[in-house]
């Protein structure tokens, strides 16, 4: 096939791919009620379950410190300001004439592509496949429910334990009690969104090591020679999307460094078939 043919067999499967986009993002519109009253605004509130955890943690983390120096005739203590959900509601404003129904626009998009992501995927698989060898389609034949998972997977860590760690965080943080916050509601948002959706994607990592090692690119052998590095790499990339204290760096890195693990053991189980599928392959010696 040429180019443009090619074009043209992918063009019903993007038409397909765009449109359940487009339909779902026509429901959502009609669901605003639910979807940014209660979801994006949920990571806000001091009854989110996120919120509710941290504020059990914090408390026992003071009883338990408490034990210890009655016990042991100590003074121990232990900042868990960090760990205190936000218990003020606060309002965000809108400086623009149309930004509230752009705002609406927008994230009624953002839940149509995240929700269509499934299908998306799966019409582009249908797009590859007759290009697959049979093996080929044997071994992507679960990749759509992994790809699927893995980003569900990623997008509720980040909405569950980033939002809510990022927003109490920002909410907090005084630099001067003359400074009042006046939150703009696309800021707000856009840090909901970005902490959701950025984990969504982070978490694609084991299928990305997966495809790369079936094509030759690395394998389990450079993942576990530079596991200190990739260590630190993730610990930088927690520093950055997380609010600055240790609590918010150690939750965020032990997911990351568990997929990274994942990866290695994901590398493994490639490099072990690829062998088999070779030692199949050789004829055998004829006596």
């Amino acid at each position: 096939m040429t180019f443009f043919e090619h074009i043209d067999a992918l063009r019903p499967h993007l038409i397909r791919g765009v449109s359940s986009i487009l339909v779902i993002a026509i429901v959502a519109f009609f669901f605003r009620g639910f979807i940014i009253d209660t979801v994006l605004f949920g990571p806000q509130s001091p009854d989110f379950p996120t919120n509710r955890l941290l504020r059990w943690i914090a408390e026992h983390i003071n009883d338990l410190y408490g034990w210890i120096n009655s016990w042991a005739g100590t003074s121990l203590a232990f900042d868990v300001e960090s760990l205190n959900a936000q218990t003020q509601s606060f309002n965000t404003i809108n400086t623009y004439m149309a930004g509230q129904f752009n705002l609406h626009m927008k994230i009624s998009f953002i839940v149509g592509l995240s929700l269509a992501i499934p299908y998306v995927v799966w019409e582009l698989w249908r797009f590859v496949k007759p290009a697959l060898t049979e093996n080929e389609i044997r071994g992507t034949r679960w990749l759509v429910f992994w790809v699927s998972v893995c980003f569900f997977a990623g997008l509720a860590f980040g909405y569950f334990i980033m939002a809510p760690l990022s927003v109490n965080f920002f909410i907090n943080y005084q630099a001067s009690e003359h400074i009042t916050n006046m939150i703009d509601v696309g800021d707000y948002f856009s840090t909901i969104l970005i902490a959701s959706l950025g984990c969504a994607l982070m978490f694609q990592l084991p299928l990305l090591v997966y495809f790369l090692t079936r094509i030759g690119l690395i394998s389990s052998t450079f993942l576990k020679k530079y596991r200190r590095h990739a260590l630190v790499i993730l610990m930088t990339i927690a520093a950055i999307i997380t609010p600055p204290d240790i609590f918010s760096l150690f939750l965020v890195t032990i997911p990351l460094y568990f997929l990274y693990e994942l990866s290695i053991s994901l590398s493994m189980r490639v490099e072990r078939k690829i062998a088999a599928e070779q030692q199949e392959s050789v004829p055998a010696t004829v006596e």
